[in-house]
């Protein structure tokens, strides 16, 4: 308790933290809702809807996605990059809408590669490029031929405003980075407190000579117990609701519910072997029998998670990000736009979890104390 001079009234300091981590939880995890889905994806370039080009006119739609075509009219340009160092112009023959313009383009008989992008431009989208694989047929290739560059009037290389990164695969899913990621954080925070109680539990008990000490020892014992029950029964719904989420994000962005991923697959056995875990509790009636069991089991299932889920599928073979080198979030997926969402999301949600595993730990305590007083 901590008195406040100024009113003379007694303030509880931890009541008071309580209500404001509440508070903060709240407020976060409201952000990071609206957040999620009020911010469109950057635009970006789709597709154009030709399989090869030719020396001569060449005639193509390209398709962006979130573009402005339309309200860009006057200041589109669309051209088509060679290799990074030369540049066609191309007459816009029909803006058809803000995500499809009909392109034509003069190339000539000579080019210095046949490396070949589609890029639009204009002042609200900036540098939109279509990279898909373009046949090219009759053209001579003179490594290092000096080509003529159209000019490029427009300025603005970047989307103006705030938009979450396209990525060609997963798209709009990738709102599901403020889900699906925070989930399996919460899990691992919350197994982590059950793995720090199971070890006091183990500490706990069987040494003290006095009946007095053996009792208080006991009790201590199965407080830890229970605290890590409850933290480790929280945590088992988080890593329920991360599979759950992962496997829609599967569904989209790798074409099927569940694939034969090194994380998918650890992820799954982890969730098996804390569902032993309460089975194990379950099946021991003698309470401080069950209470050193259990603690044992969840110090060997923790370290299991740990194993499965951050050491195994770095030398493995995997679709996640960070994986077998593939590029980890903070150097693909993870801008400064999804920073500033997704860091709330996983701060809201480890207050949620935490909150969680204080209500259901305090719902336990007072069945115990029930099923105390009844005797």
């Amino acid at each position: 308790m901590i008195s406040n001079t100024g009113l003379g009234n007694p303030i509880d300091f931890k009541a008071f933290m309580k209500i404001w981590l509440k508070v903060i939880c709240v407020a976060l995890l409201a952000y990071v809702a609206v957040s999620t889905f009020w911010y469109p994806l950057i635009p970006a370039g789709l597709q154009v809807n030709i399989n090869k080009i030719n020396p001569g006119e060449n005639q193509f739609t390209l398709t962006g996605y979130n573009t402005h075509f339309v309200s860009e009219k006057e200041n589109l340009q669309v051209f088509v990059a060679i290799d990074s160092t030369a540049r066609y112009c191309g007459s816009i023959l029909n803006v058809i809408d803000n995500n499809h313009v009909l392109v034509s383009v003069n190339l000539p008989d000579t080019l210095s590669s046949a490396n070949i992008a589609f890029v639009a431009n204009d002042n609200t989208d900036g540098y939109i490029i279509v990279e898909q694989p373009i046949k090219s047929e009759g053209f001579v290739l003179i490594p290092g031929y000096k080509e003529k560059s159209c000019k490029i009037s427009v300025i603005q290389t970047d989307h103006k405003g705030f938009g979450y990164p396209y990525q060609p695969i997963i798209m709009e899913t990738i709102r599901n980075l403020m889900w699906h990621v925070p989930m399996w954080f919460t899990m691992f925070v919350l197994m982590t407190i059950s793995f720090i109680q199971s070890i006091k539990s183990l500490n706990s008990g069987g040494r003290a000579d006095d009946n007095l000490d053996k009792f208080l020892d006991q009790k201590k014992l199965l407080i830890s117990d229970t605290k890590a029950a409850m933290s480790a029964s929280t945590g088992l719904v988080f890593c329920l609701l991360g599979l759950i989420t992962g496997s829609v994000w599967a569904r989209f962005a790798w074409g099927a519910w569940w694939t034969n991923d090194p994380q998918l697959n650890g992820a799954m056995v982890v969730f098996i072997v804390y569902v032993a875990y309460f089975i194990l509790r379950n099946s021991t009636p003698d309470l401080e029998k069950r209470a050193r069991l259990s603690s044992i089991f969840n110090i060997f299932a923790f370290v299991l998670m740990v194993v499965l889920l951050m050491v195994m599928p770095r030398f493995t073979e995997g679709l996640h990000p960070g994986k077998s080198g593939n590029p980890a979030f903070s150097q693909y997926d993870l801008d400064s736009s999804l920073r500033v969402v997704f860091y709330p999301a996983v701060l809201g949600f480890i207050l949620l979890g935490y909150w969680l595993y204080r209500i259901n730990l305090s719902i336990r305590n007072i069945e115990i104390s029930n099923d105390e007083n009844e005797y």
